[in-house]
């Protein structure tokens, strides 16, 4: 999966990155410039405008992501067994370039579920095999880095779209106009796959061993076992939307907190994989997730208005980012030579689909008990998953007795 321009040092990389993460962290700029200039404003839509309630504003997220990621095992084995990387990428960037648009012409909450299951399709469609090729593409002294200045990318485009929607807004548009203007940096994310990533290699068709759990790193074991427990406590960042919003922000600056967010989480991105390289994954793993525990507890026990529905807003958001590359790197790290598709796939599908009951139980929770409920849930639940993190460390590593 490398490519020519992949080859590159720890010292060479101080001051370059190869082609290949380069052009990746441009496409997800540009992509997430026009999924946010949806996803911000996807909850007020369904909740104001089509008449949903906070359950099935997460029944809609957690099937998105549950679908999404089935989809990253198969694409990832298909990395793995020879299929061309580029287009995997490509086609799963072009389903959601369409489908995002098209939600503005939605008449129910139905219609929303289907488009943004088709979006949730190309994202399972190309994330495993995006993240093999910046795995290949550098060595793993400087992953956390690679992985790191792909996310802080990522949390560009986060800035860049809730501000254009801003703009519209501001304009006088409505929000069916706000997701027809995604379109636009959709085009862009085509042009750049097209023609900045290298070209896919001559195909060679191979049938990879099979992943066997027992037989992973042990670390990796540890991380998908503590990522499903994530995955259930993950509060989706669309509810703290809602929970900004029922604080006293108004609806037109929601664009203006997301972008604020996303650009304090592009900021923490890179350094925070960097840590990793230097510390180690696992310590900044532990780290990230006591904040996030933190910040939980904080917002179940204090009634915010004014400028700390801002601050705490952002916290959160920085809180996941803090994880991010690492979580990635450790994959990138740990995963058997010829596999990597594959455990990328995994470790997507294992998150993706214990998204699907938390999001929606933790919906119902909010729903049902009200919002500090749903915090103090999230915030136990990422305790257990740490703890399992570290237990399964401890229990691999103790001598087997005699």
């Amino acid at each position: 999966m490398k490519s020519a321009g992949s080859a590159v040092t720890p010292g060479s990389l101080a001051s370059a990155l190869p082609r290949t993460v380069v052009a990746l962290g441009l496409v997800s700029l540009a992509n997430d410039a026009a999924s946010e200039m949806v996803t911000p404003l996807l909850p007020v839509f369904l909740t104001a405008t089509l008449g949903a309630g906070p359950a099935v504003v997460g029944l809609i997220e957690g099937v998105a992501e549950a679908t999404a990621s089935i989809l990253k095992v198969v694409s990832g084995r298909l990395a793995d067994r020879g299929t061309g990387a580029k287009r995997l990428v490509l086609a799963g960037y072009g389903a959601s370039t369409v489908a995002r648009p098209l939600i503005g012409l939605a008449l129910g909450w139905s219609w929303v579920l289907g488009l943004r299951f088709l979006d949730r399709v190309g994202k399972g469609i190309r994330t495993a095999p995006r993240d093999a090729m910046i795995a290949a593409a550098v060595p793993t002294a400087v992953l956390g880095r690679a992985f790191g200045f792909h996310r802080a990318m990522d949390h560009a485009g986060a800035v860049v779209g809730p501000l254009a929607a801003f703009s519209l807004l501001a304009l006088g548009a409505d929000l069916e106009h706000v997701f027809l203007w995604s379109i636009v940096p959709g085009a862009i994310v085509l042009g750049v796959i097209l023609f900045g990533l290298p070209a896919d290699g001559p195909a060679r068709l191979s049938v990879p061993p099979p992943l066997s759990f027992r037989a992973l790193d042990l670390r990796l074991r540890a991380l998908l076992l503590a990522a499903g427990l994530l995955a259930l406590a993950a509060l989706p960042e669309v509810f703290m939307v809602l929970w900004a919003t029922a604080s006293g922000l108004p609806i037109a600056m929601v664009p203006l907190a997301w972008a604020l967010a996303s650009a304090v989480k592009m900021l923490i991105a890179m350094p925070a994989g960097q840590l990793s390289d230097r510390f180690g994954r696992i310590p900044v793993l532990l780290a990230g997730w006591s904040l996030r525990v933190a910040l939980l507890l904080l917002l179940a026990t204090i009634m915010t208005t004014g400028a700390w529905v801002w601050v705490l807003f952002v916290a959160y958001s920085a809180s996941l980012a803090v994880t991010e590359a690492p979580e990635r790197s450790l994959v990138g790290d740990a995963a058997p030579s010829g596999l990597k598709g594959t455990a990328f796939g995994v470790y997507h599908f294992v998150t993706g689909m214990f998204a699907l009951p938390g999001a929606f139980m933790l919906g119902l929770i909010w729903q049902e008990f009200g919002a500090s409920a749903a915090f103090r849930t999230a915030a136990g639940v990422t305790v257990a998953a740490a703890m399992v993190m570290i237990l399964t460390l401890y229990a691999g590593r103790r001598p087997t007795p005699a």
